[in-house]
């Protein structure tokens, strides 16, 4: 894998400050995630996620009959289906599947639970839409890694089935914020930092509820009966412990997990498939886990 490509997306990243404001900073992601646009062969289509908006895409040659729903990473507070098109796509294309992308509802206009209360109902029309639960994965990046795994302890809850596996990059799953790395990558992370963090936890959690509530912060679940988890993370995050000691929880849980760091690589990478071979070594490493377990 080439370094100079890794610098090439830093230089995107850093080519303006931080945005301030929540307007700004939603415009912002979607620019640079939308920075190469879909691959012309795929086909996208308006969806009904059960409230929030939604979008279906299928790459040519894809199974229509098994489904990744995707929930997008920004904190919480940014992210959309155009930032993530491109990601959400060729993951798709990857493993083979139709995918389901959705625009859950943003804090802090929309603080916990919302965005999870909106997985829930993207998940329920996929499955009153007749795929039964082995036929879906779910994924997410960043604040969508963690949705992801609130999402399927709603459903253990509820005495649902579970997806077929879960597919986390990056993933945000604690939200007190007391990784290692926060420290440790401060100096290497060209877009995750601690006080950042702190921002969008406050925007998303109300005012007096624990932060480490397994809902918000899923490194604290029970995560005993979760399906099988792919967790892919770069070896330059500041998020890199929250991946890393999800792993160990989730072994200590007896649930089946795939731990991938990925050398010189930052924060949800695979944004960047278009221009980045590592991204697409990782689409393709989640493609051979996806025929492995669903």
């Amino acid at each position: 894998m080439s370094e100079s490509e890794i610098d090439a997306i830093r230089a995107l990243l850093g080519s303006k400050p931080r945005p301030v404001g929540w307007a700004a900073r939603r415009q912002r992601l979607d620019e640079v995630g939308a920075v190469w646009p879909v691959a012309a062969d795929v086909t996208l289509e308006a969806a009904n996620a059960g409230g929030p908006p939604g979008e279906f895409s299928l790459a040519p040659g894809s199974d229509r009959s098994r489904v990744l729903l995707y929930f997008h990473g920004g904190g919480y507070c940014s992210g959309s289906i155009v930032s993530h098109r491109r990601m959400v796509t060729e993951a798709g294309r990857a493993c083979g599947v139709r995918t389901l992308a959705v625009g859950y509802r943003l804090a802090p206009e929309n603080p916990f639970p919302a965005a999870l209360d909106d997985a829930l109902a993207a998940w329920r029309v996929l499955r009153a839409g007749g795929y039964p639960a082995g036929r879906i994965m779910v994924g997410g990046d960043s604040a969508g890694g963690g949705l992801t795994l609130a999402l399927m302890q709603r459903l253990r809850e509820a005495g649902e089935p579970p997806p077929a596996f879960a597919w986390l990059v990056s993933p945000w799953t604690d939200l007190t914020m007391s990784g290692d790395t926060l420290a440790s990558r401060d100096t290497v992370d060209p877009l995750i930092h601690k006080a950042y963090l702190e921002e969008l936890a406050e925007a998303y959690v109300p005012a007096g509820t624990d932060r480490r509530n397994p809902l918000i912060s899923p490194l604290f679940a029970d995560l005993h009966g979760l399906p099988p988890l792919l967790i892919q993370v770069g070896s330059e995050e500041t998020l890199l412990s929250d991946a890393v000691r999800l792993a160990e929880a989730a072994g200590a849980a007896r649930v089946a997990v795939t731990l991938e760091v990925w050398p010189h690589m930052i924060h949800a990478w695979p944004l960047w498939n278009a221009r980045l071979a590592a991204a697409r070594e990782a689409l393709a490493s989640l493609g051979a886990f996806a025929r492995m377990h669903a």
